[in-house]
């Protein structure tokens, strides 16, 4: 029988993760952080006290069994650890690179409460790549059932929708507007943090769940989402656009050649392949000294992206404190180390034109922090007098996004005061048959809230559409059953006759 584990009979420090030094990879697009080996994953799986409270499968928003797949690893049975998380996760070389584990499952680590919380990322992520190493998959026997059900985008919080739909025997096709799949994957995170061959290795086991995907396809200029349900014969629809739209600030000089959202920068680089000019021919402004406003994780990207496109010099431009930023610790960590200039606590008031509609600079102001505003963190004062002119030839925008008005602008779907579609607790929208989930409902969140909307809005599908859900027991008073089986449900079971 095991030792019981505690706190001090764990390894006592993290175990790290080997990185390209800084000023090597601040020249290349390959990835920074190289994972753990066998032997690094068994020793941080040695630290995991297998709770039986289990506080890091409720930090989970899809309730991943951390316990269960950490266990396997340090058993040596990384297989078994891999069937663990696809059970509820099929992203998981995604997710262990990309989502903030440091405020979900690691930040509620009972370990964390003494020492430095288990890596759970880091093991996640090892698992997946041990996955696709090996070429994995975990495909079910699927019953098909006579119904079809369309998924308009791609990104993490369809594809989470299409493989439960799949899996359930339903005909999946997905929509996405671009020419990838893989949705704000594809074309918001650079390949420094997560490569596309492991975007694409993941979207290959949706393949093999049957999922079928249709790029180049924008719903709502090529067809709308009740022609889906009427013409097309869909029987459920699901959207899962995002929220891409960008935002900007509405000071004076915001139209001028030089300006760009961290949005347009990222999907010319990332998707469209810009950063091998000219083997690909995508335009990237020429820029040597770039000004990023904002401290997100998708600044980082956008400040890290222009680094590596020959940026002399690259400045963050924030209008609160670092103890503000909303970009992962580990990103502005990263971002630094590449020699990123941060300035805090100051706000671009206007963006100065050098005479031939082109930057040449950005006008601030100092800021101070007040009382905490609706968001929690101190409210940003301007500095009365505090005004000074920067220096830069390329400003780019990385305050936020909103909802795109397309699908507003071309279905009935009720939408809420800013924009984004309106659901209940079931994520059903006001067109019957049409669920949504993901940042086009809640706004931007990570990618693993977004793969639990996707997984929530499925089971809710599942339901409308009479189809058995194996993780939902049978309603104890069923006004109905035929040989075992409730009648509103679609499914069937196989009778033998005597």
């Amino acid at each position: 029988m095991a030792k019981k584990r505690t706190i001090r009979t764990i390894p006592q420090e993290r175990t790290p993760m080997r990185e390209q030094e800084p000023r090597v990879r601040a020249k290349n697009f390959e990835e920074v952080a190289r994972g753990y080996d066998m032997d690094e994953a068994l020793r941080e799986a040695e630290r995991c006290l297998l709770c039986p409270d289990e506080p890091c499968i409720k930090g989970c928003p899809v309730g991943i069994d951390i316990p269960g797949f950490i266990r396997k690893v340090g058993e040596g049975d990384v297989r078994g650890a891999y069937d663990i998380i696809t059970g509820t996760n099929l992203l998981p070389s995604v997710c262990g690179r990309v989502c903030p584990q440091e405020t979900q499952c690691e930040g509620v680590c009972t370990v964390g409460e003494s020492l430095q919380p288990v890596a759970i990322g880091r093991l996640e992520r090892f698992v997946g790549d041990s996955a696709i190493r090996h070429h994995w998959t975990n495909v079910p026997y699927i019953e098909p059932v006579p119904l079809r059900v369309g998924i308009v985008g791609s990104g993490p919080a369809g594809m989470a929708c299409a493989a439960d739909m799949a899996k359930a025997g339903c005909e999946v096709t997905v929509y996405e507007a671009f020419q990838e799949p893989g949705g704000v994957l594809k074309y918001g995170i650079p390949d420094f943090r997560l490569p596309n061959p492991v975007i694409d290795a993941e979207i290959d086991k949706l393949r093999k769940l049957g999922v079928q995907f249709q790029c180049n396809t924008l719903v709502g200029r090529l067809f709308t989402v009740e022609q889906m349900l009427d013409e097309m014969g869909f029987n459920a629809v699901f959207i899962g656009v995002g929220a891409g739209y960008p935002s900007m600030l509405g000071i004076p000089g915001d139209s001028l050649g030089g300006v760009l959202s961290a949005n347009e920068l990222l999907t010319r680089c990332n998707l469209m392949r810009g950063r091998d000019f000219p083997v690909f021919d995508t335009p990237l402004p020429a820029a040597r000294r770039v000004a990023v406003v904002g401290a997100g994780n998708t600044a980082m990207d956008a400040m890290r992206v222009s680094l590596r496109l020959g940026a002399e010099k690259v400045h963050c431009i924030y209008r609160r404190s670092r103890a503000e930023a909303p970009a992962r610790a580990e990103e502005v960590h990263h971002a630094q180390e590449e020699g990123v200039e941060f300035h805090w606590l100051t706000n671009p008031v206007e963006v100065l034109d050098d005479g031939q509609g082109n930057v040449r600079g950005l006008r601030c102001v100092r800021m101070e922090l007040g009382e905490p505003d609706d968001s929690g963190r101190r409210r940003p004062i301007a500095v009365p007098g505090s005004e000074f002119d920067f220096d830069c030839d390329l400003v780019v925008y990385a305050i936020g996004t909103n909802a795109n008005p397309i699908m507003g602008q071309t279905s009935r779907l009720k939408l809420n005061g800013r924009g984004y579609i309106a659901t209940d607790a079931s994520l059903a929208t006001s067109v019957p048959g049409v669920f949504a989930g993901g940042d086009i409902v809640t706004g931007a969140a990570t990618v693993i809230e977004a793969m639990g909307a996707g997984r929530r809005a499925a089971a809710a599908m599942k339901a409308y559409l009479g189809i058995r859900d194996v993780a939902r027991p049978y309603r104890e008073e069923g006004a109905g059953a035929f040989f075992g089986i409730d009648t509103t449900e679609r499914n069937f079971v196989r009778i033998r006759a005597a």
